[in-house]
């Protein structure tokens, strides 16, 4: 078999049709659409010496996506895997596996020692460590060193002198890359973390000097925020880095988030492979980016890849990495961190350059000399990554949300879409690791084309079992801030001040959701009343009233000879036309003019419907006139006084409790933190009252929704 035809193979392995399913594991997917992705900048040769078995010290689709390339250059993996990933899809992938240990990522894949004794036992050559957990842990790449065993990354010396945040902009400034003003030092205390506050001027960033990935940082604007900051984001660096000194730096205010992608060998030799715009944030962690940026001209572009390579150069940078920055509205940039390790959002860097970034790790590795030149660096096109979480966007724009997925299905099928995960259908999401289900990838000739696919890829992606941030990601794209290029930092709390609700339907959109919700039920009738002999009871017409958020549609359903059904709603006719089955997962429909994608959740004997609408979910209440003047007649439940409750927001560990029964408490008063995923969540008292009952203790695992603490 040819190399290109393997290639294929491994590039698609995996197919579904709404029709049929031809399943075949796969490290990453990617559609047969018209524009292949491909890495034909610098494809791989198979007469290169590489390794011939490699270890990957990770876990999800990073280390899938690390896998697919080991298996392109004909290089064997080892996958290493705590207890509860024994079934995931990187173990399935490689073609070795090693269990170290239990779920807690201390006693398994930060625990350096049984990595350590799997890279023997299986005579793995080198690491690969994806992203997170040891990644950027110059401890890790010394012990390999010691054992003869290749990092795949950046020496060691990198690694220190970049992942200490104090130190790297003290290098940093001396490479003659743009640094943002801020204390040079260790913050010693809460006391200490308001002094410098107050010397630096606010608004100040505080953050962990090992940090990423958002974690261990807070923003303050005065000193109550300052001391709490502090506090929190210590615990939280504490948590996820082993490492809790924290450092404190002006707040650029309303900045873009613009990262450098740059790769180094060992022999001094180093480019850019242009930005990735990454301005839309939540808890300073990214959900959508896009290559190249909107803002950049030739010129910044230029001088940012510059700086950041003279920065990797100057710190013998051998791998791939990436330089981020802070860039205000007149185009002034300032060094933000260096990630000495891949990036999450690599995919739309490889999109638009055709770059094989993991190829070009192992290369490096391996000891070869970049074949790339600056001049070799195309942009061509436009990528966007979506980076689909369990987690309900309704909730501070995303709360962790776990559970079995009893349904996945990939938009492969769609023209310019990649898909990198590390799940399947029957796959867990659990409160231990990171809540990332997928990232979508989407590609095209121009950003345009590229958000359409975006938004059509969404709409056709199936996930069942949780909670996933789909609605935010699609409503972002329709913004008409993020179409036309005008974003930052600041982007989500300035266009949802009051969080995110989902998408918010016009009169016509109500309508065409109740009619659509309405041949649903009526198709559904007449199914049931099928199975009866007397084919006389079924009938053509109905008259029913939908409701959808408190507002009623009242419509007459007329069905079709052909088969499709007409809608009649304050006396405007819609024909409603594409198939109506209970079996798919997606259906394409058309309501009169219009066309909608939609999914039907689920259905309950109550004549709800749970319908994903222009990406969000809708319970749309469906009845007969005559059962809707009877329900008229029911009392109603009595709500909740959830002012006077605290429930957990998230599936989570409860990590303080910070009030005792019978304790008078104000509105506002932090009374117990809450961690998951390694992020620490407060929660507060929604009104002043006295504390009757405490329902949970420090360690205690909560489920979403549990009742923690109820108020008199």
């Amino acid at each position: 078999m040819s190399m290109i035809s393997k290639n294929k193979i491994l590039n698609v392995l995996f197919l579904y049709n709404y029709g049929q399913k031809v399943a075949f594991r796969r490290c990453f997917s990617v559609s047969a659409g018209s524009r292949q992705f491909d890495y034909s900048t610098d494809p791989i040769d198979p007469s290169e010496p590489t390794f011939d078995k490699i270890l990957i010290a990770n876990r999800g689709e990073i280390a899938c996506r690390v896998i697919k390339t080991a298996k392109r250059m004909g290089i064997k993996t080892v996958a290493v895997h705590s207890i509860v990933d024994s079934s995931a899809l990187h173990v399935k992938l490689a073609d070795e596996s090693i269990c170290i240990g239990p779920a807690p990522a201390r006693e398994s894949y930060l625990n350096m020692e049984k990595i350590l004794e799997a890279v023997r036992t299986t005579g793995s050559q080198a690491v690969h460590p994806g992203y997170g957990f040891l990644s950027e842990n110059a401890e890790f790449v010394k012990i390999l060193e010691n054992e003869n065993v290749a990092f795949i990354g950046p020496n060691a010396h990198a690694i220190t002198g970049m992942g200490d945040k104090i130190h790297s902009k003290v290098i940093a400034k001396k490479a003659g890359v743009n640094i943002i003003p801020g204390f040079d030092g260790v913050v010693e205390g809460e006391d200490h973390c308001i002094e410098i506050s107050r010397q630096i001027g606010y608004p100040v960033m505080i953050k962990a000097s090992a940090g990423g990935g958002g974690k261990g940082m807070r923003i303050a604007w005065n000193d109550k925020e300052a001391r709490e900051g502090f506090r929190l984001s210590k615990q939280e660096a504490a948590s996820s880095f082993g490492d809790d000194r924290m450092l404190v730096e002006k707040f650029v205010d309303n900045p873009r988030h613009i990262e450098i992608q740059v790769l180094g060998d060992k022999y001094g030799n180093a480019v850019y492979l242009n930005e990735r715009e990454c301005s839309i944030q939540r808890r300073n962690q990214k959900v959508i980016e896009e290559a190249p940026s909107t803002f950049l001209d030739q010129e910044t572009r230029k001088a940012m890849g510059e700086q950041a390579v003279s920065l990797a150069k100057n710190i013998g940078y051998g791998s791939a990495g990436t330089v981020e920055f802070l860039v205000d509205p007149q185009k002034n940039f300032y060094f933000l961190e260096m990630n000495t390790r891949l990036q999450v959002e690599h995919p739309i860097t490889e999109a638009i350059t055709g770059v094989d970034l993991v190829h070009q790790m192992i290369r490096v590795a391996k000891g070869h000399k970049l074949k790339l030149r600056q001049e070799d660096i195309p942009i061509r096109g436009w990528a966007i990554e979506s980076r689909v979480y369990a987690e309900d966007p309704f909730k501070n724009f995303g709360l962790p949300s776990i559970g079995r997925l009893h349904r996945y299905i990939e938009p492969i099928h769609l023209p310019g879409v990649r898909c990198d995960s590390g799940i399947e259908e029957g796959s867990e999401i659990s409160i231990y690791y990171d809540p990332m289900i997928c990232k979508l990838v989407t590609y095209a000739d121009t950003r345009e084309e590229a958000i359409k696919r975006s938004l059509n890829a969404l709409d056709h992606y199936v996930i069942r079992g949780v909670t996933h941030n789909i609605p935010l990601l699609r409503s972002i794209l329709t913004q008409p801030r993020f179409i036309s290029g005008d974003i930052n930092t600041k982007f989500l709390p300035t266009v949802y001040p009051d969080g995110f609700h989902g998408v918010d339907l016009s009169a016509g959109e109500r309508n065409n959701l109740a009619a659509i919700a309405a041949c649903m039920w009526a198709k559904d009738d007449v199914r049931s009343r099928g199975t009866t002999d007397s084919i006389s009871i079924i009938p053509t017409k109905w008259q029913l009233v939908a409701t959808i958020l408190d507002q009623e549609v009242h419509m007459e359903v007329r069905k079709q000879s052909c088969g499709n059904f007409e809608v009649i709603v304050d006396g405007a006719h819609m024909n409603i036309q594409g198939n109506i089955s209970f079996g798919e997962p997606v259906l394409e429909l058309k309501v009169g003019e219009s066309s909608y994608v939609v999914q039907l959740i689920s259905k309950n004997p109550t004549g709800t419907l749970r319908l994903r609408f222009e990406g969000t979910p809708f319970n749309v209440k469906v009845v007969t006139s005559k059962a809707h003047d009877l329900l008229k007649l029911m009392p109603e439940k009595p709500k909740l006084d959830t002012s006077k409750v605290v429930l957990s927001p998230m599936p989570g560990m409860v990590k303080s409790v910070n009030c005792t029964v019978g304790e008078t408490v104000v509105e506002g008063q932090e009374l117990l933190v809450i961690e998951a995923m390694k992020m620490q969540n407060k929660l507060v008292a929604g009104s002043a009252g006295k504390v009757k009952a405490v329902h949970c203790k420090p360690g205690q695992a909560v489920d979403d929704e549990a009742l923690l603490v109820e108020l008199e």
